[in-house]
């Protein structure tokens, strides 16, 4: 067994880490406090080839593996975690379906753009009334001539009002259920579609999740992603996808959290000596680092399984995002903690890391949902 990396993967990992902490640690709080989406620092990011991770240098992209995708979110999170969500959306949910399921004629127009991050992308699945039960949409699409005609709302919509191409899904067949979603590939410029409110966050508040509606929005037949009803299954193979690079950012954000409670314990001090010397803080972050070191290894083998072309990718990813995603809240947690008032402030970056932690377990599939997932898997029980 060799947990070593190879050297792309290490100057991956290190050039991202020094970018983060040079070009946007500097400026997240206050961005977090105005709500600032990350524009600029997410087109820098995207010239070292962080927004098209996973597609071939042939379309601009960076020809990596899984594994490094995942230490670039981990090191992004490290810092702003709003800005590993834009990015993990952007990679999984919209560059890589456009070039594993897209024409020709969509690889040309959209690609490239994506994966060199001139441009972002977003996947709008979630409806008011359909989260975890992706099937229940509602969401329609009609064919008129050569164009769909869509009506409904997505909800919960990440680099929604930023991005300029949305992966969405509707039902072309409301009879077929499951069978009758098809997806789609969505300009904010085609007539009908309405960014009609953003959400109102506990955290991640410099990420956009936003409210779309379409009425008789207007998608040429050429802008449907794959066939007629091959949608829903598209989107859980994303989402098999997309929870390695979530598991990944919680990964980030706990060991965000614990580079900053050890350099707190060390420099603060109570009776006498700084509080690192006590016990009782001693056992938090030994917990947090060894928690954080389980967490990484399972969603590193997630991603090598993923490279290793594994047909069944989704259990592994799922015992990833479920164990990270319940080990990052663990540990921000334990970083408040060892912050005493501070930590409750807004002027402490673990508070803003508490708040951001919590979505983890339910954004791409609550933790109820992968226990469902994983459970199925182990005792072989059909879905059906």
């Amino acid at each position: 067994m060799d947990f070593s990396f190879t050297d792309d993967q290490r100057l991956i990992r290190d050039t991202v880490r020094s970018f983060m902490d040079a070009e946007v640690r500097p400026s997240i709080r206050v961005r977090d406090r105005e709500e600032r989406f990350a524009t600029a620092e997410l087109r820098k990011v995207g010239e070292l080839g962080c927004c098209g991770m996973l597609v071939p240098e042939s379309w601009g992209g960076a020809g990596a593996d899984t594994i490094s995708y995942a230490l670039m979110l981990e090191e992004v999170a490290r810092v702003d975690a709003a800005m590993a969500v834009a990015l993990s959306v952007t990679n999984s949910l919209a560059t890589l379906p456009v070039f594993k399921y897209g024409t020709e004629t969509q690889r040309q127009k959209y690609l490239r753009r994506l994966a060199q991050g001139e441009i972002l992308g977003a996947f709008c699945l979630t409806e008011p009334q359909a989260g975890s039960d992706a099937a229940a949409l509602a969401t329609s699409a009609a064919r008129n001539g050569n164009m769909y005609r869509l009506n409904g709302t997505k909800s919960w919509v990440t680099n929604g009002g930023e991005a300029a191409l949305y992966v969405l899904f509707a039902k072309t067949d409301p009879s077929a259920g499951a069978k009758g979603v098809t997806a789609f590939l969505v300009e904010p410029s085609f007539p009908g579609f309405r960014v009609a409110r953003y959400e109102d966050k506990m955290g991640l508040r410099t990420s956009r999740s936003a409210e779309i509606t379409f009425t008789d929005c207007e998608v040429p037949e050429e802008n449907r992603l794959g066939e007629e009803g091959q949608g829903l299954k598209i989107a859980l193979e994303l989402l098999d996808g997309g929870r390695v690079g979530i598991a990944a950012q919680a990964v980030g954000i706990a060991q965000g959290a614990l580079e900053t409670s050890a350099a707190y314990a060390k420099q603060r001090r109570a009776f006498g000596k700084p509080i690192g010397d006590f016990q009782a803080v001693q056992w938090m972050l030994a917990d947090m680092q060894t928690e954080i070191e389980a967490a990484r290894t399972l969603v590193q083998y997630a991603a090598w399984m993923r490279d290793m072309g594994a047909s069944r990718v989704g259990p592994h990813a799922s015992r990833a995002k479920l164990y990270a995603g319940e080990m990052v809240n663990r540990v921000v947690y334990k970083a408040v903690q060892i912050h005493g008032s501070l930590g409750y402030s807004r002027e402490s970056d673990v508070e803003r890391m508490y708040r951001d932690a919590r979505v983890i377990t339910i954004y791409e599939g609550t933790s109820e949902i992968q226990r469902m997932i994983i459970a199925r898997d182990l005792l072989n029980v059909s879905s059906a």
